[in-house]
């Protein structure tokens, strides 16, 4: 997918990302940690984390596309590019979870806990996931901006 209504479609793509990837891992989090939050909000958590696992190598594809305009692309864009690519195995990783979230939350409606032990691994697996994710979508947004704008800087020179 190279452009959406004229314009490249990365630009367009990447703001469903930006917003849904640090949602999700903020969601998670909180429905790992509080079976309450879990029981109201575990299916759009699910839904969350499966619409960001499909959309981030969508909107990575795009950004490739977008990147092959530059003949001899900054080493910014060359970090947001790599980067960029790595934001699917994050997305992936809150969609697993995600899953998890949902079987556990199953078999709390069918009366049957987990126990602690694998509720505390959830919590920390959530939490890994969530701060990784979070993370990593951070340094991919910055390192993004910071390559349009050394190009618009360059550019103005």
């Amino acid at each position: 997918m190279q452009t959406i209504n004229g314009l490249p479609a990365h630009v367009l793509l990447v703001h469903g990302v930006v917003v849904l990837v640090p949602l999700t891992a903020l969601l998670l989090v909180l429905s790992a940690l509080v079976p309450a939050v879990r029981r109201r909000l575990v299916w759009l958590v699910a839904a969350f984390a499966l619409v960001g696992a499909v959309l981030t190598p969508i909107t990575a594809d795009a950004g490739e596309t977008l990147a092959e305009r530059f003949p001899s692309p900054s080493d910014a864009l060359l970090t947001h590019i790599e980067l960029g690519r790595t934001m699917v195995y994050f997305a992936v990783a809150l969609l697993v979870v995600a899953a998890l979230l949902v079987a556990t939350h199953l078999l709390e409606l069918r009366g049957r806990a987990i126990g602690r032990g694998p509720a505390a691994l959830l919590a920390i697996l959530a939490l890994v996931a969530g701060i990784a994710a979070g993370v990593l979508c951070y340094r991919v947004g910055d390192s993004g901006a910071r390559a349009v704008w050394d190009v618009q800087s360059a550019s103005a020179l």
